[in-house]
């Protein structure tokens, strides 16, 4: 569903991807972890079409990101760190915008898709409350229907539950694991704890190379007895 070819991404000098590739497919939840800088988001924007890579290519459901960005994007859902959204429209006025902009402009599909996004990330109760009033936690969920709204065959998610509390991040995760049945997922996260409850495949990227690409149990094997924090630090330490 989604293969990535040695993606390279430089900002002037500095190589801040370096050679990154993966495949995932339909039914995967990847967990794509590192540390602050590693070029994690770099990363994803590049498979999304939000930046040009200096080298290489991804594909989408077989259509290449360098040559044909919006039918990538037609593939796709994405949720950008921090959510972000135009704070003055209400969570249903934002949703219509973004259900015609997405090629829903019938009235009756455009309600359907909206009203199956509020009710899959439970925002029925403020569906006519300006974005800008909201919570962090509710903020977020709001970027996560956006993702959803267009039921895309591929999710990339940049940190999706941050700013939740405890109930809303099991939610989401419930609903995360219940879609990736059907759609390829790619899960950025620095919660170590949600890769270990969600992910089938984890990618640890540091300094801009893959230096993992494998199953929540080969990664814990590589230090028996050891937190998954402690094999986090040691993978991704200056000396990797």
């Amino acid at each position: 569903m989604i293969e990535v070819k040695g993606l390279v991404k430089h900002y002037g000098s500095k190589r801040a991807v370096d050679n990154v590739s993966f495949t995932v497919r339909r039914g995967d939840i990847l967990g794509f972890l590192g540390p602050n800088g590693a070029g994690k988001s770099t990363t994803m924007k590049m498979v999304t079409g939000f930046l040009s890579p200096t080298a290489g290519t991804a594909l989408v459901n077989g259509h290449d990101v360098t040559r044909d960005p919006v039918a990538v994007k037609k593939q796709l859902g994405y949720l950008p760190e921090s959510a972000p959204a135009y704070g003055e429209m209400t969570v249903e006025e934002f949703l219509g915008f973004i259900a015609e902009t997405r090629g829903f402009r019938q009235r009756a599909e455009k309600a359907a898709r909206i009203n199956r996004a509020l009710d899959l990330t439970h925002l029925q109760t403020v569906r006519t409350q300006t974005i800008e009033t909201l919570s962090k936690g509710y903020k977020q969920r709001v970027g996560f229907a956006q993702a959803l709204l267009h039921d895309p065959p591929a999710l990339i998610l940049d940190e999706p539950t941050d700013g939740l509390d405890p109930n809303q991040k099991n939610e989401v995760r419930a609903l995360i694991k219940k879609m990736a049945a059907e759609k390829a997922v790619v899960l950025s996260t620095h919660i170590l704890e949600e890769v270990e409850a969600l992910c089938t495949r984890v990618i640890i990227i540091s300094q801009g190379k893959v230096v993992v690409d494998e199953t929540p149990e080969k990664l814990r094997a590589r230090q028996p007895g050891a937190r998954l924090d402690e094999i986090f630090r040691t993978l991704t330490s200056s000396e990797v």
